[in-house]
């Protein structure tokens, strides 16, 4: 019988805005514990990794659980406030006792968390895209998304091999968006490519208009890159095609989901975007060695919710069973020989990619990790 209890909804829980889900605690369980953005502002990404956490310990628990005991999942809504996830991670280590985290779903959530699991050492595997998270490396702080810099960097590969030289950039002023922008600027210039426009909108923006006029007026433009994530980049897009801009125009990995695509419509047609194969796990040829695992994943998170794949629940699996694996190889439930069995994998193959984690490194993804898609009649497809 798998240790997932009930959806509990309340008053104790900060006025009735969070929810737990539980199980009954039991002296023979392990507790792991998450604080996601399951409803608010980025319920895109906080909705699908809560219900992959939710039906990948189902499923553990009904194979035997981890070390012969049941995982018993503990599961925070911080609504995308940063401020409920840092008493949420509070709670987790004081009150709920968990041996380890997977969760934070947006950069804001995870930095205000990684305090608390690094004062008291508790490994954190969040599944925020920002490099900050990671770098600098802190002692029990991962991640399992690709990085906002390397988004960068493989978007300014792709337009250097299309010989685009000159670019203008709107960036979102949220975490994530703030973040992409400044590693943005930090790398362009290795790749022979200038910024001739930098505008800027904030998350309650509904017109983008007058900034990309801005660009579209600059001088030699010949691409647009996008970072931000949630309902912006979607304005961003829908607004791009009202004002006839025809260069192309490029996406982070913040909007990888089908939502984005539903948002924008059909301005979305063309828009490239670097990705994990996640999105495109059915087009990927039979010798491609991450089809099995995104296959499999797509296959079972679609039959179980009825709804359609996001590389972010996908990155909600990868925490869980680079967690679930280090658990098992340090046989034991110390939160440290946890986070010491983490920090050594090595050739796992997750729905991002190969993870090849070390001392330096608690990522552990490099570009080859991520693919190039482009929109394309509604659907995901890998970019020529």
């Amino acid at each position: 019988m798998a240790v997932f209890g009930k959806c509990i909804r309340g008053a104790a829980l900060l006025a009735g805005v969070a929810m737990v889900w539980a199980a009954p605690a039991a002296a023979d369980t392990i507790k792991i514990g998450a604080s996601l953005s399951v409803t608010g502002p980025a319920s895109f990404l906080g909705d699908p990794e809560a219900k992959t956490l939710e039906m990948y310990v189902e499923k553990l628990n009904a194979e035997g659980g981890v070390n012969g005991k049941q995982l018993e999942l503990i599961v925070y809504d911080d609504s995308a406030d940063a401020n409920k996830a840092r008493t949420f991670a509070t709670r987790l280590v004081e009150d709920d006792e968990v041996v380890a985290v997977v969760g934070g779903s947006t950069t804001g959530t995870t930095m205000a968390m990684i305090p608390v699991f690094e004062d008291a050492g508790i490994p954190f595997i969040s599944l925020a895209g920002a490099v900050v998270v990671i770098d600098p490396v802190k002692e029990f702080t991962f991640k399992t998304p690709h990085t906002d810099r390397m988004a960068c960097e493989k978007i300014f590969a792709d337009m250097q091999a299309k010989g685009l030289a000159k670019i203008g950039m709107i960036s979102g002023t949220g975490g994530f968006g703030k973040s992409m922008r400044e590693q943005c600027l930090e790398v362009v210039g290795n790749y022979g490519i200038e910024i001739v426009a930098d505008e800027t909108y904030g998350p309650s923006d509904s017109d983008m208009t007058p900034q990309l006029t801005n660009i579209k007026n600059a001088a030699g433009v010949q691409a647009v890159i996008n970072p931000g994530f949630g309902q912006g980049p979607a304005i961003v897009t829908r607004n791009y095609k009202q004002l006839g801009i025809e260069v192309p125009l490029y996406q982070s990995h913040g909007v990888a989901s089908k939502s984005f695509i539903d948002l924008a419509g059909d301005a979305a047609e063309g828009v490239r975007l670097p990705a994990s194969a996640l999105l495109v796990a059915d087009k990927l040829p039979d010798s491609d060695p991450q089809k099995a695992v995104v296959t499999g994943y797509k296959s079972m998170y679609e039959e179980k919710t009825g709804l359609p794949v996001s590389t972010f629940g996908g990155h909600a699996y990868d925490g869980l069973m680079i967690l679930v694996e280090a658990m098992k190889r340090a046989g034991s439930e110390d939160p440290k020989a946890i986070r010491d069995e983490i920090e050594k994998t090595s050739g796992f193959m997750g729905t991002a990619g190969v993870v090849n984690m070390s001392p330096d490194d608690h990522m552990g993804l490099d570009l080859t990790a991520f693919r190039m898609l482009e929109i394309r009649g509604g659907d995901w497809t890998l970019a020529e």
